[in-house]
Order: structure tokens, then sequence, then C-alpha cells
């Protein structure tokens, strides 16, 4: 899907909208979170503009491109003691943005279920 000028992600992502930015490669921008729920709250998401996880394609190889994405920021973050990667499909399930993003989580106990 192109870009969506609406999309505050989109916008993000093409540099309209500050942000502070931890990792971008051709496929992939990942930045902190403005609204931290741990110490580290990063927020990995595709350049391409897809609005839930329930709109990727199967197959689609930018998927794995967002979790090694999480995976190689935990490490540098030092999460040696575990993270959290939640992806929220839709409005009852907390998704405020829709475009397709990963929260990374770590640098605190979390417990099961969330609240």
């Amino acid at each position: 899907m192109p870009r969506d000028p609406e999309c505050l992600f989109c916008r993000i992502i093409a540099g309209e909208i500050p942000s502070k930015k931890v990792y971008e490669d051709a496929e992939v921008f990942a930045f902190e979170d403005i609204r931290p729920q741990a110490p580290v709250h990063l927020l990995i998401v595709p350049k391409e503009h897809i609005p839930t996880v329930a709109d990727v394609p199967a197959g689609w190889p930018v998927m794995g491109r967002l979790v090694e994405t999480a995976n190689r920021l935990a490490k540098e973050k030092e999460l040696i003691f575990g993270y959290r990667v939640v992806i929220n499909c839709r409005a009852d399930a907390g998704q405020e943005v829709f475009h397709l993003h990963l929260h990374l989580l770590g640098g605190r106990k979390f417990s099961w279920p969330p609240g």
C-alpha cells in the first residue's frame, strides 16, 4: 500500500513529525513511544502503510523483518531478563494508530494477563 498522508506513523517515517528514532533501514523504522509503558518502549513499524495485522498479506516478508528488528533492539537495549512484543489489532484491542506496529517493551517485570 502507498504512504497514507493522513497517517501519523507515515508522517513520522517521512520526517514530517519529529520522533526519537532508534533504527531505520529500507523497510523498517523504529522509534521511542511518546507514552512509554515500561522503561524501554519502542514502536517498530513497516515503512509500507498496512493498517492492521489483519491486513498483512500471506507470506509478507517484512513481518519477519519487524520481528528481527524487535529482537535486535532488545539485545541492544540489554533486555536480558525478557521483553514483551505486542501487536494490537483494531480499536477494541487498543490499536490507536492504524498503521501496523509492534510494541517492544522491557526493563521491568510484566504480569499476565496484562491489565
